[in-house]
């Protein structure tokens, strides 16, 4: 039997490898995507044949998962409860498709997963399996092991020599892409527990950020970010940028109490500085050029599209049918959005765009005022007449 196992090196799968080669007697062919976390290939290579792997498959997917994925999250205003940015939900079905092609090339029976029975991800790897390769079998070790906690299987580790970063001083689950970082595990399951600082990655704290602040610009083409001060820049290059420099000003810290999608409440830490600040700027120019109807249509879309990414849905009718939305209602969405980045504040400073409905004359109070006040009366009286007839009642009752 072969499995191939979505391997990142951290505690859960390095464990699964040795545990899955005793259960099922399987030759384990390791799969790791490259889509943004630091990870060395060589090194990783090494460490999956020295725990008992027969090979690994390393993919950059980087560019892909920029294009195909994070950009229609970024148009679709795809943010779960209104705070995640979606980054480990949204890399799951990316993985998962390039497991399925290694599957098919080695001709293997199953893919495992180091998912937990309680979490998101689960869903995720398997409802897209499901739907790219019904044939395939998924196994879940962390579901049908016997170890009932990270200690133990640190304790599995060190006592069949795996070697493993995690620690039980410092026991926190990182998942890491371009996109962002989530972090659990340790004090933070505790959710009066204020983050330690070493739970956080790649930004910095707002105390320990620069005092001065910095603008930066963001150009938008159809919805698409394209430029950053005025000058192209490819969009994977922007966001590692914009990771950068909203890292280093306390960008992108979030803190919340989250709806996973088996029923359960989490306490979840990410850090996301890029998706952050870029969805700060698109929402933004959508203001200026959608209608009131459209931007709050839009609202709803978004709202269903972060549900759909965060339930493992992603490769579903639904989500396409979304997406014939959102790509249509971009037509307009192009500009430039100025920010002020500073001790943790993402704030916006100006916003234009030649498609603007934006129209100063009919907002100023100045004497450029072009608005007919006379008109505001018979306005009034017909979008009023409902209030005054619901009040005329309440009067009689």
């Amino acid at each position: 039997m072969k499995i191939v196992l979505a391997y990142s090196g951290g505690l859960d799968t390095s464990v699964a490898i040795r545990w899955l080669k005793e259960k099922y007697h399987a030759e384990i062919i390791c799969y790791t995507s490259n889509i943004g976390q630091t990870e060395d290939e060589k090194r990783l290579k090494v460490k999956a044949i020295n725990t008992g792997a027969s090979k690994l498959y390393f993919d950059d997917l980087r560019q892909k998962f920029v294009n195909e994925y994070i950009i229609p999250a970024l148009k679709a205003g795809a943010v779960y409860q209104d705070k995640y940015p979606l980054a480990t939900a949204l890399s799951r079905p990316l993985i998962v498709e390039g497991m399925v092609n290694v599957a098919k090339k080695e001709k293997a029976q199953a893919i495992a997963h180091g998912c937990t029975g309680k979490g998101n991800d689960q869903v995720r790897f398997e409802l897209t399996t499901r739907y790219l390769a019904p044939e395939l079998k998924v196994i879940a070790p962390v579901r049908e092991w016997e170890f009932m906690s990270r200690e133990e299987e640190i304790e599995y580790a060190k006592k069949h020599n795996i070697p493993v970063s995690v620690t039980k001083a410092k026991p926190y689950s990182i998942d890491w892409n371009l996109w962002g970082i989530s972090i659990e595990c340790g004090k933070l399951e505790d959710p009066w527990n204020e983050p330690p600082d070493d739970a956080y990655q790649i930004t910095a704290s707002p105390e320990k950020s620069p005092v001065k602040p910095e603008y930066i610009t963001i150009g938008f083409e159809k919805g698409v970010p394209a430029s950053l001060n005025g000058k192209k820049i490819e969009t994977i290059k922007l966001i590692e940028a914009l990771t950068d420099i909203g890292g280093k000003h306390g960008i992108g810290r979030i803190d919340m109490i989250e709806d996973r999608l088996v029923g359960i409440k989490s306490r979840e830490i990410y850090e996301a500085p890029a998706a952050v600040i870029l969805h700060t700027a698109h929402n933004e120019l959508e203001k200026l050029v959608f209608s009131r109807d459209l931007f709050e249509f839009k609202k709803m879309v978004a709202q269903r599209y972060s549900q759909l990414v965060y339930f493992g849905q992603w490769f579903s009718h639904i989500r396409e049918c979304l997406d014939a939305f959102v790509k249509e209602s971009q037509k307009f969405v192009t500009g430039e959005v100025r920010l002020k980045l500073h001790k943790g504040n993402c704030i916006i400073t100006g916003r234009k765009s030649p498609y603007s409905l934006y129209s100063e004359t009919l907002a100023t109070y100045t004497e450029k005022d072009m608005f007919d006040h006379k008109a505001a009366e018979g306005f009034l009286e017909i979008f009023g007449l409902p209030s005054k007839l619901e009040g005329l009642r309440a009067k009689k009752r």
